[in-house]
């Protein structure tokens, strides 16, 4: 285990998208270096590479996960891979002595998020759910603050992820892998068919073998703020979820347009995803108490509005503001102040928090 003076040494996976924000994230914190990138797609991994000297640092390159965690210059690893691959890494980092921050949602299946977490508990490693939310105090002091009946009792807790997803398109068949890509290891775990797909990157999300809609991509940050004010630390009981992929003809599969009604016995959480406008010609989103992608937690004596992931707003039932819940501290340097201490309990996104509100969305699904 890393001393406290030293610096804790880095390896991103994954990073054509999100994280691009890891590698930047962990460049500029005091005490910790990014020592090592890994990517399947080369043309990623080499730009990356690139800009990371042109800034100064040298990086060690990888395209196979295996060979990253051979190098004896990595003490934790930083997960951004599409999410098929998500729990694989994690437990093949913590296997390997690494500590592990792990993208949302955690896994592709609720066993595997299962697994994440025996995986932790026999490896003693500290593992990061990044759901960032977790890191706001802001929201922190909402939930202390309805938790403590200043609104009384909780009726309903409402995520909501209206964000407008248009159609991916509609190919003729399976298309042309990038050149640059290791298809093999791009698919890992996952069935080694051709994609179906214009936008090889990213549009993976819309399909049942990568990815988990938007539920799992965007709306997984408001599951896990509802769940945070019930106070559950389990799936719900029982639940109903109706939906499709409606508006429109494309090769994609994971519904547009959701909606969950998840059974806790505090109250239930109704978990709604919309990808289509309010109108046919226009690009406006539907809003609900004013949020489109948030959380409305409804209370008998008003409600609170979470908007950001930094903050909330506390509301009484004729819809006047009462009280304004803001800041947030780095989800990251959280994970960095976990692996110096080796206490489960200062991670404010353990992968147990993580697996239970993923496991949500594969329910909803």
């Amino acid at each position: 285990v890393p001393g406290a003076n030293h610096d804790i040494r880095i390896a991103v996976i994954g990073f054509n998208g999100r994280g691009r924000e890891h590698i930047n994230a962990w460049s500029k914190m005091a005490g910790v270096r990014l020592t090592a990138l890994c990517d399947v797609d080369r043309a990623v991994l080499d730009g990356e590479v690139k800009r990371c000297a042109d800034n100064g640092a040298t990086v060690e390159a990888y395209t196979d996960i295996r060979k990253l965690l051979e190098s004896k210059n990595v003490d934790a690893i930083s997960i951004a891979t599409p999410n098929h691959w998500h729990a694989l890494a994690a437990i093949l980092g913590m296997q390997s002595g690494r500590d592990v921050y792990v993208e949302k949602p955690v896994s592709y299946d609720i066993w595997e998020g299962e697994q994440m977490i025996e995986a932790a508990r026999r490896h003693g490693k500290m593992v990061q759910a990044g759901t960032q939310s977790r890191s706001s105090h802001g929201i922190k002091e909402a939930v202390d603050w309805v938790n403590n009946g200043n609104l009384g009792k909780i009726l309903v807790a409402r995520a909501l992820c209206y964000k407008r997803r248009a159609a991916i398109g509609k190919t003729q068949g399976p298309q042309l892998i990038p050149a640059s890509v290791d298809y093999d290891l791009w698919c890992g775990p996952a069935p080694l068919t051709p994609p179906r797909r214009a936008r090889f990157h990213y549009d993976w999300h819309w399909f049942w073998n990568y990815g988990a809609g938007d539920l799992g991509n965007q709306g997984v940050h408001e599951m896990d703020v509802a769940r945070w004010f019930l106070g559950e630390q389990t799936v719900s009981h029982k639940a109903l979820s109706i939906g499709g992929r409606l508006g429109y003809t494309d090769d994609a599969e994971t519904p547009n347009t959701l909606i969950t009604f998840h059974d806790f016995s505090r109250a239930p959480l109704i978990m709604e995803v919309r990808g289509l406008p309010e109108k046919t010609d226009s690009k406006q989103m539907d809003k609900y108490k004013g949020a489109d992608v948030g959380v409305v937690i409804e209370c008998e004596g008003g409600h609170i509005l979470v908007k950001s992931y930094s903050g909330a707003k506390a509301f009484d039932k004729d819809g006047k503001e009462l009280k304004s819940f803001e800041g947030a501290t780095s989800h990251f340097e959280n994970f960095i102040q976990a692996v110096r201490s080796r206490r489960e309990s200062d991670l404010r996104a353990s992968i147990a928090e993580g697996h239970h509100s993923t496991a949500l969305c594969h329910i909803s699904n």
